[in-house]
């Protein structure tokens, strides 16, 4: 028997049904679409998409219609109209979109998470300090009217450009402000506060991406972020699910992706840029990575 379509069980109410109206009207066609607010951007897409790895960025999901999967590691998010994602830290994840046609696509908004915002609301509102120094970067947790309401309020400003400036700051404080009121909220709470484990994981993780390119030195980076070697290693698994080698690993291989995709290397270039001095090597993880060899797995995107 075939399982229950979820777009069909959870039946849009009427601030949903105007903001995938909203995302619609700015996404026309299938992709990702900047917006006049910088930190916004729009998603469509119009049937299920095969499970794809990618770096997720620090940003808050919702889903208006439709619903995707992410998993990290062996855990799996599931958000929809009923759920947002939140990513607090970049983190390699595998994603797929599971609810979408063309006649109700997949709509998603996106919104860049500011740390400095969050330090921000913090300071200014009695939100409290979080309480759980090992949690994982990424949650779902269930949609609230009054975020749903905040995020409307935000996009119907995109009508009225010339108020952006003034109005869109406001607007994104009370969305993340709705954000760190939730359940889970702690978990970005966390990040604000200074010197704790999940900011000195966040710098860790700060610093692997500025110097992925050179040789890790576990111990230096430890040190970079005042840690034991052991206590970063078991905190950046708990916010991650790879260990510090694991996760410079993935960036590698994801940027030899991005330019063979987007620059037309081959892959021993590709590899030899990103810092693999092995291209079979090189080969084997890129395919236990992206499922495919790198010829056939960028051949495959390109036909896409």
């Amino acid at each position: 028997m075939s399982s229950p379509n979820p777009i069909a069980r959870y039946p849009l109410n009427a601030p949903q049904t105007e903001l995938a109206d909203r995302i619609a009207r700015l996404s026309p066609h299938d992709g990702v679409h900047d917006t006049p607010l910088r930190q916004l951007q729009t998603i469509r897409r119009s049937a299920p998409t095969p499970c794809f790895p990618s770096v997720y960025e620090p940003r808050l999901c919702i889903v208006v219609q439709g619903s995707k999967i992410a998993m990290l590691g062996e855990q799996t998010y599931r958000y929809d109209p009923l759920h947002y994602l939140v990513v607090s830290m970049p983190l390699p994840m595998l994603a797929q979109v599971t609810d979408a046609s063309p006649e109700k696509p997949y709509l998603c908004l996106r919104l860049d998470i500011e740390p400095e915002l969050i330090a921000d609301l913090m300071l200014d509102t009695a939100v409290g300090i979080g309480s759980d120094p090992a949690a994982c970067a990424a949650y779902a947790a269930q949609m609230t009217p009054s975020l749903l309401d905040a995020v409307l309020r935000m996009m119907r400003l995109l009508d009225t450009p010339e108020d952006l400036n003034v109005l869109a700051p406001m607007a994104l404080r009370e969305i993340f402000y709705r954000v760190l009121l939730g359940d889970l909220g702690h978990h970005l709470r966390d990040l604000a506060v200074r010197d704790s484990r999940p900011q000195r994981i966040a710098q860790a993780v700060q610093l692997l991406r500025q110097h992925y390119l050179e040789p890790l030195r576990i111990e230096a980076l430890a040190r970079a972020v005042h840690m034991s070697v052991s206590s970063l290693h078991h905190h950046f698994k708990h916010a991650t699910t790879l260990s510090p080698l694991q996760y410079q690993k993935q960036l590698r291989l994801h940027e030899a992706r991005r330019l063979m995709l987007a620059e037309g290397l081959e892959a021993a270039a590709a590899a030899h840029r990103v810092g693999y001095e092995s291209p079979s090597q090189f080969s084997r993880e890129y395919k236990r990575l992206f499922g495919a060899p790198p010829r056939t797995e960028i051949g495959q995107l390109r036909e896409a």
